[in-house]
């Protein structure tokens, strides 16, 4: 009877829910592990011999240099944003986030239109100035092309962690560091990036994973690595045990990256030692420094963002009349309509699953909770397989079920919607449930015991009581997901059904045959959206500090 009570408790209806979203999680990266170690055939062997070093090398030189660049950019705005009072210094504390609005395969478009033989800076030194380049120096389609471009739109990663970081340390910090007569450099060698280390790690780990997770950048300049490499094998040798081992092979690397965090960030914690914390209060600049440090924030803000939006705004003018048709009404409806459905849905899982873990103590809680957040680690190429070959054997089984029963037909879930969702859940499912997560952390469980205490089921406290409360957390998990989607092309590409395309999808279709102009509007509306998006969440946090 004890073990009958003990899993009652246990084995609730948040548990049980809570233990299927994780399956579905769990279950596709599994049997892509499992794949690893599975007989090889002729075109892995072949892969394997002549291509896979060149996956590797090229993989590896995109992550470390970008991990390299945003750092040192990243951490640097941070520090002079945090620490001094410069012209414009309070536009730039939000500004310097809005490359994040631009996905970098938009950013490589644009570039390249800007650099090539007919851009504007090719076009203006052969016309005004009679002056004819060597091409070379203006290639943007390599691996330095590649990180230069990823730098650009991914630093803001390092940014945001690094600065939310510093601003919450105490200023006797780097005061003390002052006294002792360390200057501005000194202290931030000394002081500032010790103290920060963590927060730099985390950041360049998730521009990393950015990196991993790219297609569309990689492919449009021509440069070949595991996500290009997993595309073609599945689409042009139409080979699912071979892109299955190369999506091993990434997961596998994600994997060393995560474990070179924890062992990088190591085991140093910095608290306070008292309650009383004065934060940092920034410097008044003046003079020659300040405006050296406002043209610094100013060059990178014009590289990430200005620069590619005016060169978007200037095809769109060019174009919009041709593009603006029946055919584009429907792929900005597409796109907010798998956007709207998948972010309900992870939001509702995220709100179950949070609940739980908050509700109940033990390893089975945290384990779950680490879990659900695992997808967004894994980039879209692995997820859009370890998807593919579940709903394969899916299909298979249902098949099987309808032949033992005489019946013919079926669903054939990998031809649907279902399948590109399910896909999305498992990638954005750590979006929207951190957000979720945070907001519960906030109301604790206090309301909860009080309506407990007067006879409500956790059912109806969980209606009544906590999803009021968690309005905004929910909202805000909501529009980070739906942003997140409507920007993401490895996985709709992989897994959008036949005559279904999006914004991101089209944008890709129309730069890949050299029709760049044309994509521009779609591109506008993806940067415009998720630029309301940061502005709406920097005014959110800076009221919630």
């Amino acid at each position: 009877m004890r073990l009958i009570k003990r899993l009652r408790q246990y084995l609730n209806i948040w548990a049980v829910l809570s233990l299927f979203f994780i399956s579905i999680i769990i279950i596709p990266n599994l049997l892509i592990g499992v794949n690893l170690f599975t007989e090889a055939n002729e075109n892995w062997q072949h892969i394997k011999d002549y291509l896979l070093q060149e996956y590797i090398i090229n993989t590896v030189l995109l992550i470390v240099f970008t991990g390299a660049a945003t750092m040192l950019i990243g951490t640097s705005l941070a520090w002079l944003v945090t620490n001094y009072r410069f012209p414009l210094k309070n536009f730039f504390a939000w500004g310097l986030i809005l490359p994040l609005a631009i996905p970098a395969y938009i950013g490589a478009y644009a570039y390249h239109g800007i650099l090539n033989y007919t851009g504007v800076i090719q076009a203006t030194l052969r016309n005004t100035f009679d002056v004819s380049v060597n091409q070379a120096y203006f290639n943007i389609m390599t691996i330095p092309g590649a990180v230069f471009i990823f730098t650009l739109f991914l630093f803001p990663y390092v940014y945001v962690i690094t600065k939310g970081f510093l601003e919450k340390q105490s200023a006797s910090l780097f005061e003390n560091a002052r006294l002792l007569g360390s200057g501005p450099f000194n202290t931030f060698f000394s002081a500032g990036l010790p103290l920060s280390r963590a927060a730099i790690v985390g950041g360049v780990v998730l521009v990393v994973l950015e990196v991993l997770n790219d297609y569309g950048v990689v492919s449009y300049f021509g440069i070949q690595t595991f996500s290009t490499a997993i595309f073609r094998t599945w689409y042009g040798m139409k080979d699912l045990d071979s892109a299955m081992k190369l999506a091993g092979i990434l997961m596998f690397l994600v994997i060393i990256i995560l474990v070179l965090e924890r062992l990088i960030r190591g085991q140093r914690n910095y608290s306070f030692s008292s309650a009383n914390i004065r934060t940092v209060e920034p410097q008044q600049v003046k003079g020659i420094k300040g405006w050296l440090i406002f043209s610094y924030c100013l060059v990178i803000f014009s590289f990430a963002f200005i620069i590619p939006m005016v060169q978007l705004i200037y095809w769109a003018m060019l174009t919009y009349e041709d593009i603006l048709t029946r055919e584009f009404i429907t792929l900005v409806f597409n796109s907010v309509f798998v956007a709207t459905v998948t972010a309900v849905i992870i939001v509702c899982i995220s709100l179950i699953v949070g609940n739980y873990t908050r509700l109940h103590k033990g390893l089975a809680p945290k384990i779950i909770s680490r879990v659900i957040t695992l997808g967004y680690s894994i980039p879209g190429a692995a997820i859009a397989i370890a998807v593919i070959t579940l709903f394969i054997f899916i299909d298979d089984f249902i098949f099987s079920i309808l032949s033992l029963l005489n019946l013919n037909g079926g669903i054939v879930l990998r031809t649907t919607l279902v399948m590109l969702i399910s896909a999305y859940i498992i990638r954005f499912m750590a979006v929207g449930y951190n957000a979720i997560e945070a907001g519960f952390e906030k109301i604790g469980t206090s309301f909860t015991e009080a309506s407990r205490g007067l006879g409500f089921s956790t059912v109806t406290t969980f209606f009544k009581v906590d999803i009021p409360i968690l309005r905004g957390a929910i909202f805000g998990g909501f529009i980070l997901v739906f942003v997140d989607i409507l920007k993401e092309l490895p996985l709709t590409l992989f897994l959008q059904p036949f005559n279904f395309s999006t914004l991101a999808t089209q944008a890709y279709r129309f730069a890949n045959d050299e029709m760049v102009h044309e994509a521009s509007l779609a591109s506008i509306l993806i940067v415009l959206v998720s630029g309301l998006s940061i502005y709406y969440f920097h005014r959110f946090s800076q009221k919630d500090l």
